[in-house]
């Protein structure tokens, strides 16, 4: 079904409007929904029925035809809009010109580890969007069960960590607790040891392969403060990572991209 783009929703359109205010987390949550924009990011909420409508410029509509076809076919709301309402939805200097509204995503904590996970990640008090969701898309593609953001975090569903999530945010659960000991808890209950990354850490990673075959959850913290000495006695084992050359230390999304990537590959070996 092609697109009218002859009296398209403008920047003044309500439903431009509302969407607009999606951009903040007060807004998020009264509208119990939030905004996301980008090619990967509205084709994973499309498939994945979590979009409910999509807004798209006639520049985009060619350029993403089958989104549009994909939304269209699953029933999605798709609405034409001018290229000025496009400006009014991003939040980027050069606007995408593809959004989609969509129903919460994330996850309650007990449901998100659900059945037997093997791999969890868990930042802690993460204030950094883009660490956020770079960290959510180096979990998905690890194969890890979950993603459980702890303590007072970014918001998971903000506009950016989405983006750059690339469209990871819907493909595993997700989930927000602001308690860190219930976290702490639910994992434990679920038979996952607790990792902890750390410069001093007892265990190397490089000669961690046998601590790693058991199923874990890995804890990261925050970009300026790391963990705290409190929560690093709470984990099993303190693992460092090795570093080589001159580099004093490494970003939260790269330690955390190089631990997974171990974790996932000694489980694996292990399983055959």
């Amino acid at each position: 079904m092609s697109l009218d783009f002859s009296a398209p929703f403008t920047e003044r359109t309500p439903r431009i409007v509302a969407a607009a205010k999606l951009h903040r987390a007060a807004g998020r949550r009264k509208a119990r929904a939030f905004l996301v924009e980008g090619e990967n990011s509205v084709e994973a909420a499309v498939t994945t029925g979590a979009a409910t409508d999509v807004y798209v410029t006639e520049t985009a509509a060619q350029r993403c035809a089958e989104i549009v076809k994909s939304a269209q076919y699953l029933s999605v709301y798709v609405h034409p809009i001018s290229d000025k309402a496009a400006r009014s939805l991003t939040d980027m200097v050069t606007t995408t010109g593809i959004f989609a509204v969509c129903s919460p995503a994330l996850w309650p904590m007990q449901r998100a580890l659900a059945g037997k996970p093997t791999l969890v990640s868990v930042p802690v008090a993460t204030a950094d969007p883009g660490n956020a969701g770079t960290l959510i898309r180096v979990s998905d593609a690890m194969g890890a069960d979950a993603v459980i953001f702890a303590g007072e975090t970014v918001d998971p569903q903000g506009n950016k960590v989405v983006r750059a999530s690339a469209g990871s945010l819907f493909h595993l659960p997700v989930a927000r607790e602001v308690k860190v000991e219930s976290v702490l808890d639910s994992l434990r209950s679920r038979g996952l040891q607790i990792l902890a990354t750390a410069a001093d850490g007892e265990v190397e990673l490089d000669h961690a392969g046998e601590v790693l075959q058991a199923p874990t959850a890995w804890l990261f913290g925050n970009e300026a403060h790391g963990l705290g000495e409190e929560l690093l006695e709470q984990a099993d084992h303190r693992v460092r990572i090795p570093i080589r050359g001159r580099a004093e230390s490494l970003n939260l999304a790269t330690a955390a991209s190089i631990c997974l990537y171990e974790s996932a590959r000694t489980q694996a070996q292990a399983a055959g």
